[in-house]
């Protein structure tokens, strides 16, 4: 009982982490229709920020975090305007390649920049919450905490203003928007410095317990799409819940099976529910 409890912890650390980084995702896919790979260069950019912050500015660690998420929105709005915008009537294959050529070239410019060497974050929260057997470090806790924060603001965001009303508008039909006096050009910008954001705070918060690298977005990415697929894409609730399921499913593999095939469960898994409902979990019904 105590290593299922165990693992079901470690599931919602890393249900959180997948969440954080889908969400984002989710979000740019609803209003762009862009399938956008940079999103891992931009979660990876968001932990040498918050990295860098700790240990050349010598800021404390929430603040580093704060300003990882600032920079790393600033770096989304630049990403929308100057490579997407000009794709948003294109062909979404021209969007793909878009993306996918960003994702190349911000991943070679952090090589340039700091090198491919893996780093370290320096100890922050290492203290360890014991119960009764079940082991959880200060990090991972703050990690759980700080998603369920994050989501619980977005949803307030995304169905208590008049911002999120606006977004929920034009990813429902974008010419009607536009067509009511909502700016599409100016909600594209917000959605995607907001999911640039999500993927800042999932970097500054998993890059303590990890280490970080150049690379580090690669595998992220690829979770983050089967999550967003199996939650049902473009739905933010989806993408919450495939997160959760898919860390996990990962979690329980890796402990009562093996951890060498933790990659290989989260497409089993996405394989068996597409099978069952191709359209994803919560996602609309394909006609």
């Amino acid at each position: 009982m105590v290593v299922f409890l165990q693992q079901m912890i470690n599931g919602l650390v890393l249900g959180s982490s997948y969440s954080l980084i889908a969400l984002g995702l989710t979000m740019i896919y609803g209003i762009l229709y862009i399938a956008n790979f940079a999103h891992g260069p931009i979660y990876m950019m968001g932990a040498f920020v918050c990295y860098f912050a700790l240990t050349l500015l010598g800021a404390p660690y929430f603040l580093s975090i704060l300003i990882s998420m600032g920079a790393i929105t600033i770096l989304g709005t630049l990403a929308e305007k100057i490579v997407f915008r000009p794709l948003r009537n294109a062909p979404h294959t021209t969007g793909f390649i878009g993306a996918l050529g960003l994702f190349i070239v911000l991943e070679n410019v952090a090589a340039i920049l700091w090198g491919h060497d893996f780093r370290t974050f320096p100890p922050i929260y290492t203290e360890v919450i014991k119960v009764s057997g079940i082991f959880l470090t200060l990090q991972r806790f703050l990690v759980i905490l700080s998603s369920v924060l994050l989501i619980l603001a977005l949803n307030l965001l995304v169905h208590r203003t008049a911002l999120g009303r606006n977004i929920r508008a034009v990813a429902q039909d974008r010419i009607a928007a536009a067509l009511v006096g909502i700016s599409v050009s100016r909600i594209s910008m917000i959605t995607f410095a907001l999911g640039s954001a999500l993927a800042a705070a999932a970097g500054a918060l998993l890059g303590p317990i990890f280490v970080i690298s150049p690379t580090m977005g690669t595998v992220p990415i690829l979770k983050a799409f089967v999550v967003i697929i199996l939650g049902g894409m473009g739905s933010i609730p989806g993408a919450i819940l495939g997160g959760y399921i898919l860390g996990m499913v990962e979690s329980l593999g890796a402990g009562y099976i093996s951890s060498k095939y933790m990659d290989l469960y989260a497409f089993v898994i996405l394989l068996l529910v597409l099978a069952i409902r191709p359209q994803g979990l919560m996602g609309k019904p394909i006609r």
